[in-house]
């Protein structure tokens, strides 16, 4: 009994002595940890990403075969839905025809440019012949309406001499009849004298038919100088008509440019039918996974309707969201390691890319608008882009979607 008061003090020092034991034990933890990850960032807000590619009709048409299966790989080139081509193959002939049709047109187009290049400059120098003959036609057909007037002067200045002569001798037979009853002249002075007045009222008679003759002269003359101011009229018509040699030769040309326009629209359109009846047949535009097959033979499709997605897995990334407080020292170039859920945590090897230029937040669908309302803080998470080392998934585990946990060096 009386060594019990000194046994009590011995254990509680033993007892402090464990205490502290066990704070030094966990300060040591605490350090080695925080040493440990020091310089590390991590987050299990992460995805593997990838291209999907979807694949679509750009054409309309049946389905006459599918030659592949979801989950099948698919080399790039590889047929993925073939439709009916025979629409598309009809299209075709009646583009060839049409585009046979525009380029002989063309053709016949172009060969008139030179034609009537060369004919319109021959009817300008026929035209100038032509108005010069007219001209000198209306001037000799002028020259003979003045002659014509000269001679009806003439023929009536010698109708007045001839009806002066007819009068005088009309005058000296009626003076010798008188005389030849009283014996005062011969009879052959009054012969003579009845022989002259006969003679002068002839030469007026003739005189006047002269004048007639004349007269009918100058209005066939004056027909002659109309018909040939007509020709001459006709004559600059024509060569109005030829001067404008330029422009037809011009329209001409726009017509053959036309021709050939029509036959480059001609050329698009069979292009195009061949083009539609290539894309009859849907190829994978890259190697990879067929997901998501929505076609089925038969089925009568639409231009643009999703047919399935081809998802490439030669080329994958990881996505990870991490907050906005751990980007601090987040550099593209560091080191990066990911650990993935569905292989028992299996770690791959890479590097950072890329930070996003907003957040995810930003892109949402309904962005938040912190304008408005009470405003609450919340820690935003920004979308760092991880890609894997080269070589590190040669089997393609990794699939887009999986979750990840990323931890980045950043020391």
């Amino acid at each position: 009994m009386a060594d019990q008061p000194e046994s009590v003090p011995v254990n509680r020092r033993r007892g402090f002595g464990i205490i502290v034991t066990v704070i030094v034990l966990i300060l040591l933890v605490v350090g080695v940890w925080l040493w440990l990850t020091a310089g590390r960032e991590s987050t299990d807000d992460a995805q593997v990403d990838g291209h999907v590619t979807q694949i679509a009709a750009r054409v309309g048409g049946t389905v006459l075969r599918v030659p592949v299966n979801d989950n099948q790989e698919v080399p790039a080139g590889s047929a993925l839905v073939e439709l009916d081509p025979r629409d598309y193959q009809v299209a075709r002939d009646k583009a060839r025809a049409e585009l046979a049709d525009a380029e002989a047109s063309a053709a016949a187009a172009r060969s008139n440019v030179p034609i009537m290049t060369t004919a319109a400059t021959s009817n300008v120098s026929t035209a100038q012949g032509s108005v010069e003959q007219a001209r000198g036609a209306t001037e000799g057909a002028q020259k003979e309406v003045e002659a014509a007037h000269a001679r009806l002067d003439a023929a009536r200045a010698r109708l007045r001499e001839a009806e002066t002569n007819a009068a005088k001798t009309a005058r000296d037979s009626e003076r010798l009849r008188g005389l030849i009853a009283k014996d005062e002249v011969s009879q052959q002075q009054f012969d003579a004298a009845v022989a002259a007045a006969d003679a002068a009222k002839a030469s007026a008679e003739a005189a006047k038919s002269q004048i007639a003759e004349a007269e009918a002269g100058i209005r066939v003359a004056q027909s002659r100088l109309i018909q040939a101011r007509g020709g001459e009229q006709q004559a600059k018509a024509g060569l109005r008509s030829a001067q404008t040699a330029p422009e037809q030769v011009a329209a001409t040309r726009a017509r053959a440019a036309a021709a050939e326009a029509h036959a480059q629209q001609a050329r698009a359109t069979l292009s195009q039918a061949e083009l539609n009846l290539q894309y009859a047949l849907v190829k994978a535009p890259q190697r990879g996974i067929v997901s998501r097959k929505s076609v089925e033979v038969g089925q009568v499709i639409q231009s643009g309707q999703p047919l399935m997605a081809i998802i490439p897995l030669d080329e994958v990334w990881v996505t990870a969201n991490f907050k906005e407080t751990q980007l601090t020292s987040m550099r593209p170039g560091q080191l990066a390691s990911v650990t993935v859920d569905a292989y028992g945590g299996q770690t791959f090897r890479g590097h950072i890319d890329s930070i996003a230029a907003a957040t995810g937040a930003r892109f949402s669908l309904l962005p938040p608008e912190n304008a408005t309302g009470n405003f609450v803080k919340v820690v935003q998470r920004v979308p760092v882009k991880i890609v894997l080392d080269t070589g590190q998934d040669p089997q393609h585990l990794l699939r887009p979607g999986m979750s990840v946990v990323p931890t980045v060096y950043t020391k």
